[in-house]
């Protein structure tokens, strides 16, 4: 079916703002029935030309004008031949309503973040480790604080998401929620799946994350020197519990397992290699990337202590791992007792696994990245900058002991002298 279609742009004069500006509005005609809407720019009155419908001049904000008002017309003509070509009936109304986007189905940012959460808590031991379907879950949490915060609502259309939203919920992350630089980022970051999905399904026109860049700040891992390790090895605990934690901490600075690995350390992980010496493999719970780490003597010893554990037993399990919350309050407490200051948690392990006991005593890079299981060796490489670090401050020192000595040898000539 043929339509006439005609388009109007226009002002109304008596409608200008105290500074004589005029909304500019257009009219769609299609046989002979009309809508119309506002095109959200204003224009000085006397710069308006209505027989040509466009702004009058040459100047940078008339040749603006101008130029929206043709994409306008192109975008009009375009969905009408969308919806010829659809074979759809349609009005001045709905080619009105197509324009401004009020023909969608407004898709709501908290619904498609619980759906996308709860499709990932499905997958759990498939495709996502439980941690992170924690993350996204605490995620949804602190953006849906900030919509009810900013806007005063429980949800919005994902539609309204823009760059000013997303520097908005980083400044809330780190003043109202008091998150760390890197934890906000990392917030953000996982909020941007939640729109790459809406842009993926044309639910959004574009991406608001085009010019936002996430920026991690380099932060120095700490590890556990080798005296420290020494002390914490030989220190015995009158209490039990602190023996048990100690006794796991110490066997993960020994073998690099993080505390859902080592939570999960089962007798099938432990196998014999081609020399009969003891490896664990396991696949990472964080990554699911395998890592096959050599048992040293250490850690040997203290799966011997718990062998003949019935409760381990029953459960298949080698040793005795409390809560992540649990062991990292009794690991300060251990700190506390050994004389190590420095802010202890039960990842520390990990990080002197990878500084203190294999790059330092010259085990490559490569080997320590494929037994920490990690994807990239970019991840490894930052502990090899933190012992570069350590080596540059040990020549210093170094260097003040020869300038030392320096003086004394030339006191000593001169004396002779």
């Amino acid at each position: 079916m043929s339509h006439s279609l005609s388009l109007l742009f226009y002002i109304k004069k008596s409608k200008a703002d105290e500074h004589g500006k005029a909304n500019i509005y257009l009219r769609i005609t299609l046989d002979g029935r009309r809508a119309e809407c506002s095109i959200h720019r204003k224009i000085q009155s006397s710069e308006w030309n209505p027989k040509t419908q466009l702004a009058l001049g040459n100047s940078m904000v008339a040749q603006e004008i101008n130029r929206e008002l043709g994409v306008i017309k192109n975008k009009i003509y375009s969905i009408q031949h969308q919806f010829q070509r659809e074979e759809k009936e349609y009005t001045a109304i709905a080619l009105r309503d197509a324009y401004l986007g009020k023909d969608k189905t407004q898709k709501m940012l908290l619904e498609i973040f619980q759906e996308h959460n709860t499709e990932v808590e499905s997958l759990i031991g498939k495709d996502f480790a439980a941690g992170t379907a924690e993350r996204y879950r605490t995620c949804k949490k602190h953006v849906a604080s900030f919509i009810k915060k900013k806007y005063k609502k429980n949800d919005i259309p994902v539609q309204d998401i823009d760059h000013k939203f997303i520097t908005g919920l980083e400044y809330y992350l780190k003043t109202t929620r008091k998150c760390a630089h890197n934890s906000a980022i990392k917030y953000i970051t996982n909020f941007k799946k939640i729109i790459r999905i809406s842009h993926a399904n044309d639910w959004i026109d574009k991406d608001p994350f085009l010019h936002w860049k996430a920026k991690l700040k380099i932060v120095d891992r700490e590890f556990l020197t080798e005296q420290e390790l020494q002390t914490l090895v030989e220190k015995e605990f009158r209490i039990d519990r602190l023996n048990h934690v100690k006794d796991i901490f110490v066997f993960c600075c020994f073998t690099g397992l993080a505390y859902a690995d080592v939570k999960k350390l089962s007798k099938n992980n432990i196998v014999m290699g081609i020399t009969g010496d003891q490896w664990i493999k396991i696949n990472r719970s964080k990554t699911d990337t395998r890592s096959n780490i050599p048992l040293l003597p250490i850690p040997q010893t203290i799966l011997q202590k718990y062998a003949h554990s019935s409760e381990l037993s029953e459960n298949g399990l080698l040793l005795p791992v409390l809560s992540n919350q649990k062991m990292n309050a009794y690991i300060k407490e251990i700190a506390d007792l050994c004389g190590i200051n420095k802010h202890l948690t039960f990842h520390l392990a990990r990080h002197t696994f990878a500084t203190t006991v294999t790059l330092s005593n010259g085990v490559p890079i490569e080997s320590v990245s494929k037994m920490l299981g990690h994807t990239s060796l970019k991840t490894t490489q930052h502990y090899a900058k933190i012992l570069d670090r350590k080596v540059n401050e040990d020549m210093q020192l170094l260097k003040s002991k020869l300038a030392n000595f320096d003086k004394e040898e030339n006191l000593k000539i001169n004396q002779i002298q």
